[in-house]
């Protein structure tokens, strides 16, 4: 168990700089030679998905496991104190990077879909996908031609430290290209500000997006994290690009928040006719909250608390490849669940606690056949 999560640890991974697919082809190996049938669905020299089925007693059900297997960057070496590249063990952690999020997720699942002394109680299929910390282009790929027909669950490894990650937010980011009317500086009410507009439009999307909650994710948030516009400090602006970061509980949509700007936008060209205005989707990812009575959460809370773990429900704010993976009839049959801590994760020093990495894996494979 130790030995399959350094190995994968000490793989290079990085998002977009590593070939990410050398993961999925050790891992393609590891259950070729455990007897379980998979195969590396390659995207390029770089990126490659691994997809494994392991055949369960009631054929009619099929659970879909996930986790990624790219990891973001080092970043300041100088604030490690073991070098990330290798999976270092000591005080009862393994520190590298990845180790937290998620390549302990990933080995966790491997080692249990690897080592069951009898078939699962259903199918499961398992997509190690590439590409997670960036673009998604795993996902999307296995969207396309690596999902069961049929599947009714899925589980993702990603860092909860133990607890159960029922929600969590989706994600969008919005551009805005914003077009006004320029003229001299010494008289503003001649033109039309385009950048005064733009922050109009990207505020009243703040308000709307903020008038969203939920119980456990809290408020839904948004904010302008990227602005350009104006030509010279004597012009009126005539033009402006935003992008907002918009982070979306469930119950809020894009195209609830779209459908709000083009309202907006339409009220301020009331003000001025000649302000244009268009938006544009960056990504879009979708919010998720599973259902209190789903017979796989209600099993793995029970499991974890058996095995001396709260079982408490947490929200995730970042958002996860469930958003692509899943069907939107999926969006009540989503689950996170993993070892690692999601605080330690991009961060200098990132660990995995060995124990409970070690009880992952027990308490996974006590699920699997669960009835």
């Amino acid at each position: 168990m130790i030995r399959l999560l350094k190995e994968i640890l000490e793989i290079r991974s990085v998002n977009f700089e590593d070939d990410e697919s050398a993961v999925a082809e050790y891992l393609c190996e590891y259950f070729k030679l455990h007897g379980v049938k998979s195969k590396v669905h390659r995207l390029d020299e770089k990126h490659a998905n691994v997809i494994a089925d392991i055949p369960g007693e009631d054929t009619s059900e099929t659970e879909l496991w996930n986790g990624h297997l790219d990891t973001v960057p080092y970043g300041d070496m100088s604030k490690w104190t073991t070098d990330p590249a290798k999976a270092v063990e000591k005080q009862g952690k393994i520190f590298a990077r990845g180790a937290s999020d998620m390549k302990s997720g990933v080995a966790a699942m491997v080692y249990v879909l690897t080592h069951l002394a009898n078939k699962p109680a259903r199918n499961i299929r398992f997509i190690g996908s590439c590409d997670e910390e960036k673009n998604g282009l795993g996902a999307e790929a296995a969207r396309r031609a690596d999902l069961p027909e049929k599947y009714n669950f899925l589980l993702i490894g990603e860092p909860t430290n133990m607890h159960l990650g029922v929600t969590h937010k989706g994600c969008l980011w919005l551009k805005l290209h914003v077009k006004g009317k320029t003229g001299h500086g010494a008289y503003p009410e001649a033109g039309v500000n385009a950048i005064h507009y733009a922050y109009q439009l990207a505020m009243s999307i703040k308000d709307y997006v903020y008038s969203f909650s939920n119980s456990i994710l809290g408020t839904a948030t948004a904010q302008i994290d990227m602005i350009k516009g104006g030509t010279v400090p004597n012009m009126t602006a005539d033009n402006c690009e935003l992008v907002m970061d918009i982070r979306m509980v469930p119950g809020l949509s894009t195209e609830m928040i779209m459908t709000h700007g083009l309202s907006t936008l339409a009220a301020l060209q009331q003000k001025a006719p000649e302000l244009c205005a268009e938006f544009e989707v960056l990504n879009g990812r979708r919010a998720f909250e599973i259902d209190d009575d789903e017979p796989h959460l209600v099993r793995l809370k029970r499991l974890l608390k058996e095995h001396g773990y709260d079982g408490d429900n947490i929200g995730i704010n970042f958002f996860t490849d469930a958003s692509i993976i899943a069907k939107e009839e999926l969006d009540k049959n989503v689950l996170l669940f993993g070892p690692g801590d999601p605080l330690l994760a991009h961060q200098p020093n990132e660990y995995v606690e060995i124990s409970k990495y070690l009880d992952t894996i027990e308490i996974l494979t006590e699920f699997v056949n669960a009835k």
